[in-house]
């Protein structure tokens, strides 16, 4: 049976847009207070301006979720804000459109996994002495299908980077499960946010629009968030049924 979470406080990152965006307003309305943290000040009031206009409570903390002690300080605004943190959503993410092993740089690769891995270990760490001290929390952390399997389309420093996601997450499983704490790894296939306007191809709309929407992605986090204490998700493999890598002669 799924539980009522209204009232517990989740920390969002990447809400400026995409999953993390969709995320916090999926959670809003189902009566959770935000946080939320991404490098751009004025996405995210955008996104607590939506979460207020529904009623809701929302603080903005920006950080480079690159930098260690940005992060922290994000977390410490969130921490004084709500002296808790039910959940955390490791939404934030980024990648650079020369990708390739013969187009990667050092900055290139240092820009990817500084987001899509540093960031994510950043935040858990952080908020890890709070859940364990309530002895319960949800961490969501948002992979990919290039977490699950490599490909050229995302190119190596992403799928480095996501593959060390998953296993990220489980570690956390095999430390904190004892202190009620879980972490789910979602990994979807290809999904309509604007990181897709960094493909070296350009998507078209038609094929935007087949594939996994953040609203998608949002329910599914909310599902996650809203099992019993007692049940882990440990991974979520997730696609588009129109899945371009499936499809013969279709350019990625």
């Amino acid at each position: 049976m799924l539980r009522d979470i209204a009232g517990q406080v989740a920390w969002v990152t990447g809400a400026g847009s995409g999953i993390g965006q969709a995320a916090a307003l999926a959670l809003a309305g189902a009566g959770v207070r935000l946080a939320l943290t991404g490098r751009g000040r004025e996405a995210l009031e955008d996104t607590a301006e939506r979460v207020r206009a529904g009623g809701g409570q929302a603080l903005v903390a920006p950080a480079d979720m690159s930098v260690a002690d940005d992060v922290q300080r994000a977390w410490d605004a969130v921490d004084a804000a709500y002296g808790r943190c039910d959940i955390l959503v490791n939404a934030a993410g980024l990648n650079v459109p020369g990708r390739s092993w013969s187009e990667i740089t050092p900055a290139g690769i240092d820009a990817v996994v500084g987001a899509d891995l540093n960031g994510p270990f950043y935040a858990s760490r952080a908020v890890l002495p709070t859940m364990r001290a309530q002895r319960g929390g949800l961490i969501v952390q948002v992979s990919s299908w290039a977490g699950r399997y490599v490909s050229t389309l995302t190119g190596p420093a992403y799928a480095a980077a996501k593959h060390g996601l998953v296993a990220l997450s489980e570690s956390l499983n095999q430390e904190a499960c004892g202190d009620g704490v879980r972490s789910c790894c979602l990994c979807p296939g290809e999904v309509a946010t604007p990181l897709l306007d960094k493909r070296p191809v350009p998507v078209t709309a038609q094929d935007r629009g087949r594939m996994l929407q953040a609203e998608d992605l949002a329910e599914t986090i909310l599902f996650v968030a809203r099992l019993p204490a007692s049940v882990c998700v440990n991974e979520i493999l997730i696609s588009p049924t129109w899945n371009r890598g499936y499809l013969e002669g279709v350019k990625l």
